[in-house]
């Protein structure tokens, strides 16, 4: 049973993207493996009008998250699309990140356009995932721009497993610019495990296995067991 005082993980006045990427990015890397195990190596086709990619014969509902030119290194937003025009019903999760961006002042969120590489503009899209509780997202390249698609589907399947906890998290801290204790913290509690912090380690509880990660003064990892349960 969870204590009662256990904080959930959520957004915060103060939380700057970096924390947001640090709370929720694990889940969504966790997320994108899912997919990439449907997928596999298939290059995908966007048909925005039906609002579906399609994976050989296979077709997934979207929503549009925005776009990287190449040209200009630089991301915009899909609820920004006066010049587009695209149903609104295909633009809904990027316009909840606005809501959320105006509501704690996270301008990576508010910000139409914002001067970023193609690595900035998947955290991006692995941020919007994670927060709005989406199965994946997607980069379609067509004529110099790349469109980023979030994808909800129940052919998503989860795989729970601790070795992929482990070493999701382990991915994840390692590769991207977070908190990784902040990481750990929301990785965990986001998955609906047990977490108890502790000032150098932290332990997710997974049915009876455990991970436990180590952490310095400045909450770099030192260490990551994993201790399964016996069968």
């Amino acid at each position: 049973m969870k204590a009662k005082f256990e904080k959930p993980i959520q957004i915060e006045d103060g939380d700057s993207f970096k924390v947001v990427l640090s709370k929720y990015g694990a889940l969504a890397l966790d997320k994108q493996e899912n997919l990439s195990e449907l997928i596999g190596e298939k290059i995908g086709d966007l048909d925005i009008e039906k609002g579906v990619i399609s994976f050989d014969d296979m077709e997934l509902p979207v929503q549009i998250l925005g776009f990287f030119s190449q040209e200009l290194n630089q991301w915009s937003w899909a609820w920004d699309n006066e010049s587009v025009g695209f149903d609104d019903s295909l633009i809904q999760s990027a316009c909840k990140m606005k809501s959320i961006g105006d509501e704690f002042d996270i301008p990576e969120f508010n910000s139409a356009v914002i001067s970023a590489d193609f690595n900035a503009c998947h955290t991006l899209a692995m941020a919007t995932i994670a927060v709005l509780n989406l199965d994946g997202y997607y980069a379609v390249s067509e004529e110099g721009l790349d469109i980023f698609v979030a994808i909800e589907s129940d052919l998503v399947k989860e795989n729970n497993s601790v070795q992929k906890f482990r070493d999701t998290f382990a991915t994840f801290q390692k590769n991207f610019k977070v908190y990784p204790k902040i990481a750990f913290e929301g990785y965990t509690k986001l998955k609906g495990y047990g977490f108890k912090g502790h000032d150098d380690f932290s332990v997710a509880k997974i049915g009876e296995s455990r991970i436990i990660v180590g952490f310095t003064e400045r909450g770099n990892v030192t260490h990551i067991q994993m201790l399964l349960e016996e069968d």
